[in-house]
């Protein structure tokens, strides 16, 4: 699922464009209807030339809305920068533009709009190379540019041919399994309740699932989730989701706040950044000074402080802290942009590298800006998981030797993990246990499974699969230590996902059925087992009656015990064979083949392989002709 957001001046025809190519009106305001001005966001949604559906986030363009723009851009795939060909480029499609290159999107396309308009080609082209020479500095520097009219419908199938091929060339959305939804839009439906709406990042959510807004630590569940007004049970990453919720007012949400899981994120106030002004920023940004902070959907007052000088002047780049008037729910990497608040102006933005720094911090040292310099290449916590991800189950100094991060930081991050339960101990409440990522082992399981499912398939009537052949096709191919895979194993029980069965791993729910004709054949068989139970039926005949399978399975079970290649004993009779051999031991200090033969009343043949048998068992040991008990 891809998301889109429009951008670019007042009145160069965001909105028509979008109901020219939806059949949808973003302007859902009754003042927006009246003034034919877009206020506030606006959604709709767009069927590509594939029947792929991408998500539309409709901005406003006036200058006096801004942050409600600032709200929307964030996190898109792409952008759609509209420019009025009778127009061209204005000063909102500067601001426009300057906010996306902050942000950093990568990609776009630009309407050229109200071509219907014009009659001269020469006019068009001039336009063309203006908005050519604006985009150069920028992060949409190779957009393409089509033309079109939302009046006539004149070029709407190649704009949306050529959004189809720039949204092809953006990569798979990040699922970091801590699911986060910058919430944009809050309100009620009669008969279901609060619902929020917002484009969700770093993971999945789930109807039923337990979540929290935050800041303000607000506890609910998911009652359900919609995509473009369709049910859904699953919202993947990357996509518009409205999210209806049990036990809030819509009064105690508002926009800015995340829906997210218990534990994945905490509201601050206070971030540590990488700030860049931009090259055209009306004036130096100084030390203290006020600003307006906007992430995601986020907004609040803010102090600016600038940790390498008291000024930055346009175009530069610094390391700033700045300290906001209200909590904001930002994570390590996310992007944000500050605006001057009078005479209101887009200053500057950045990136964050620490959401929660534990200090005000001290201006112009060095050690500090090292350490931010490696946050800055990404976050330790991801790096963390990642590494853990792709080569776990490890042991915690394992883990923290493989990334290269200083060691308190990697400790630190680490201990962040583990409290968000993004990576977990093998083993409940051992410290010295492997660890595994939540998703790992999610995926570990699964594969384990399959595996013993697909072997019941093959094998129906073994009790389960060779302990030592599931270590061997489950492992990596750098291997497991022992150690690892009984951690493995143990929780994988303890969790109800397989049960052991003496040295076979099985499915919970697998049981040996035999088919009513083997049934009556293992009955019979058995029968005769009990009729002679000292001279049994050999193995060969037991087979020649039941078939090598069904025969197996008997042993595995434990009906039958196999004491010799072609001898076995009904379980019941061994035991008391067993017991007889270690009190007749007791008694006479010893026992012979021949004695054991007299004992029983049977053949030596079954009396030799009993005895050598429990040799091998060690319940005996041989002293020239007769045995002792070990």
């Amino acid at each position: 699922m891809r998301v889109i957001a429009t951008a670019g001046h007042v009145d160069h025809g965001k909105s028509a464009l979008v109901r020219a190519l939806s059949g949808i009106d973003p302007d859902r305001l009754r003042e927006e209807k009246e003034r034919g001005l877009t206020i506030d966001l606006g959604f709709a949604w767009l069927t590509l030339p594939s029947g792929e559906p991408v998500g539309v986030i409709d901005v406003p363009g006036h200058i006096d809305f801004i942050k409600n723009m600032l709200a929307g851009v964030g996190g898109v795939d792409a952008a759609v920068l509209v420019v009025a060909a009778d127009e061209g480029v204005m000063p909102q499609t500067r601001e426009h533009l300057d906010i996306l290159d902050l942000l950093e999107i990568p990609r776009g396309v630009v309407a050229l709009t109200k071509i219907d308009l014009i009659d001269e080609p020469e006019w068009l082209e001039l336009v063309r190379e203006e908005i050519e020479e604006t985009l150069v500095p920028t992060s949409l520097a190779h957009a393409p540019i089509v033309p079109v009219s939302a009046l006539t419908g004149e070029g709407l199938d190649r704009f949306l041919e050529t959004l189809a091929s720039v949204l092809a060339q953006a990569p798979p959305r990040l699922d970091l399994g801590r699911p986060r939804l910058p919430i944009d839009r809050v309100f009620t439906i009669s008969g279901f309740g609060t619902v929020v709406t917002g484009t969700l990042i770093d993971g999945h959510l789930h109807v039923g699932d337990e979540v929290v807004i935050t800041p303000g630590d607000l506890r609910s569940r998911i009652r359900g989730l919609q995509t473009h007004k369709h049910k859904i049970d699953e919202a993947l990453p990357g996509s518009r989701v409205a999210v209806n919720l049990t036990g809030l007012h819509p009064d105690q949400i508002h926009r800015g706040q995340v829906l997210t899981y218990p534990g994945v994120l905490r509201g601050t106030r206070r971030v540590d950044a990488r700030l860049r002004a931009l090259p055209d920023a009306p004036a130096s940004l100084r030390h203290n000074m006020e600003i307006t902070f906007h992430s995601a959907a986020a907004e609040t007052p803010a102090r600016l402080r600038l940790l390498e000088g008291d000024e930055l002047r346009p175009g530069q780049e610094t390391w700033a802290q700045i300290e906001l008037r209200r909590p904001v729910a930002v994570a390590r990497g996310d992007h944000y942009i500050i605006r001057r608040p009078s005479p209101s102006a887009t200053v500057g933005g950045g990136l964050i590298v620490d959401p929660n720094p534990r200090r005000r911090h001290r201006r112009r040292r060095a050690e500090l800006f090292a350490r931010f310099e490696l946050l800055l290449k990404g976050d330790p916590a991801d790096l963390l998981e990642a590494t853990l991800h792709q080569a776990g189950p490890l042991t915690a100094p394992e883990l923290l030797k493989r990334v290269d991060l200083p060691r308190d930081e990697a400790r630190r991050a680490l201990d962040e993990l583990l409290a968000s339960d993004r990576v977990q101990p093998l083993v409940p409440d051992d410290a010295n246990a492997p660890l595994i990522t939540r998703r790992g082992w999610t995926t570990l399981r699964d594969r384990l499974q399959n595996l013993l499912s697909d072997y019941h398939k093959m094998h129906p009537l073994r009790m389960g699969m060779p302990r030592e052949e599931v270590k061997s096709r489950l492992q990596p191919k750098s291997g497991w230590s022992l150690k690892v895979f009984n951690a493995i194993i143990a929780r994988a029980v303890a969790e109800g996902a397989l049960v052991e069965r003496q040295a076979f791993l099985a499915a919970a729910d697998f049981r040996v059925r035999f088919t009513p004709q083997q049934q009556a054949a293992v009955d019979a068989l058995l029968a005769t087992y009990h009729q002679a139970p000292y001279a049994p039926p050999s193995v060969k005949q037991s087979i020649e009656r039941v078939g090598e399978n069904v025969f197996n399975a008997l042993v595995e079970q434990g009906a039958l015990v196999r004491v010799a290649e072609d001898v076995a004993f009904a379980r019941e009779t061994y035991e008391s064979m067993v017991e007889s051999i270690r009190a007749y031991i007791r008694e006479h200090g010893q026992i012979t083949v021949a004695e054991c033969r007299d004992l029983f009343q049977t053949s030596r043949k079954y009396a030799l392989a009993l005895m050598e048998h429990l040799d091998q068992a060690r319940i005996t040991r041989r002293v020239g002709d007769a045995r002792v008990l070990r």
